[in-house]
């Protein structure tokens, strides 16, 4: 008897994954009043999309940007070691950069020893702020299939 319910919730199951799985832009949309204080989205021709600090760069077209490559923005040195690399945001990497800077850095340059100027942890929509960000990124590449 048991196997008679085994098998069917077996094929329910990655229809029930899925929904949790989807990244929600309007959400991360709405939590983006958490990255206010140090960043803003600024379109290139000034238009703002979302006001907001200097203290960070600007995010506008961040997903398919290569890292640390705002012009005339100074960062930290650790970032810009990775953007030395070649690496270019994408939404799983900027998920689990927002999610722990230093956690990331530390993944990514492979030394225990980085420093980032971004102590701010979005512990929970990471998956959401970065399908936000793609969508002010005009110039990012369109999702595999």
């Amino acid at each position: 008897m048991g196997i008679k319910i085994f098998v069917p919730v077996l094929a329910v199951l990655p229809l029930l994954a899925g929904p949790a799985m989807a990244q929600d832009a309007a959400a991360g949309e709405a939590d983006f009043k958490r990255c206010k204080a140090c960043h803003a989205i600024t379109a290139d021709d000034g238009t703002d999309i979302q006001k907001g600090g200097k203290t960070g760069p600007n995010l506008y077209n961040i997903i398919g940007r290569q890292v640390a490559s705002e012009e005339d923005f100074r960062y930290g040195e650790s970032i810009e070691a990775v953007g030395e690399t070649g690496l270019v945001w994408d939404e799983e990497n900027l998920a689990a950069y927002i999610t722990d800077p230093k956690a990331w850095l530390e993944e990514v340059l492979g030394d225990k020893k980085v420093k980032t100027k971004m102590t701010y942890k979005h512990r929970k929509g990471a998956e959401d702020m970065a399908a936000y960000l793609k969508s002010v990124s005009p110039d990012a590449p369109p999702a595999e299939s």
